[in-house]
């Protein structure tokens, strides 16, 4: 027998009032005749919207030689990608060229002397021994070379007792400008110019590294010692080995120190035969 709606209404009623005693006051939602139909006009008034746009797409493909989704690419956002940091720069150089034009930009290689030229480095790029001063001096600064004025000419002589041109070797220095009174190396402007000279020495690859000088020794082997205890032996350093011995410069004013000198740079050029250096 079907049931009638008076009873179809009872049930109802009474199920609700089972849950209302199980669960509490609830509130059930009926929708109206009326609100089915907003519904439906709703979806109808969205639906005929797209329409419209995509009539209005087709009519400007239709009408142009241009299509929409040209249009679109044209005003996307182009991705903005983060700068490099200075070390990702440095690591990118692949040539001694890259590097020193790298150099003439970064403004943490300058010191508090202004006005200075970059002094980068020079000689074969591809040499077996590689000489490492400590900073550049009034001549070098006005010729952007390391080791031209007085302390550079003393140079050439020792190498070519030894039977090395300056054409044979690289040479550069710990910092790239000069220091104002030709005054030692600041702790930090030896810590900014470090990782330029590291790449530089990757990018020559030497077999041997002559350090000239307390300092140009102390900021490569990493450690605060004394001349008299770094010099006279091969220290490992990246691979390679490095010697330390005086500066040109100290040799001027202290004749003592030549003999010593002299010593080492002997030891030096027998090591770099039985290393293999180019003759």
């Amino acid at each position: 027998m079907a049931e009638s709606e008076n009873d179809l209404i009872s049930r109802t009623i009474r199920f609700l009032n089972q849950q209302k005693e199980m669960y509490g006051d609830f509130s059930v939602e009926f929708a109206t005749e009326s609100q089915k139909h907003e519904t439906v006009s709703e979806e109808t008034e969205v639906a005929t919207e797209a329409q419209k746009h995509e009539n209005i797409e087709e009519k400007i493909e239709a009408d142009t030689s241009v299509s929409v989704e040209e249009v679109k690419t044209e005003y996307q956002t182009e991705e903005v990608k983060p700068e490099l940091t200075e070390a990702e720069l440095i690591a990118q150089c692949s040539t001694l060229e890259e590097l020193k034009a790298l150099c003439e930009k970064a403004e943490t290689l300058k010191t508090d002397l202004e006005g200075t030229n970059l002094v980068f480095g020079v000689g074969n790029p591809n040499a077996d021994l590689m000489i490492i001063g400590e900073a550049p001096g009034f001549n070098e600064d006005k010729q952007g070379e390391p080791f031209v004025g007085e302390a550079g000419q003393l140079l050439d002589k020792i190498m070519a007792a030894i039977h090395f041109k300056r054409d044979d070797i690289y040479i550069a220095n710990i910092l790239k400008h000069r220091p104002p009174e030709n005054r030692d190396p600041k702790v930090e402007e030896r810590a900014n110019s470090l990782p330029y000279l590291l790449k530089q020495i990757e990018l020559v690859d030497p077999k041997l590294i002559l350090c000239v000088g307390r300092v140009s020794g102390t900021t490569l082997l990493g450690k605060d010692d004394s001349l008299k205890n770094m010099r006279s032996k091969f220290h490992e350093f990246n691979g390679r080995e490095l010697m330390v011995t005086y500066h040109p410069a100290a040799l001027l004013r202290n004749q003592q120190w030549k003999r010593p000198t002299w010593e080492d740079v002997q030891k030096l050029r027998e090591r770099y035969d039985e290393l293999g250096g180019k003759p």
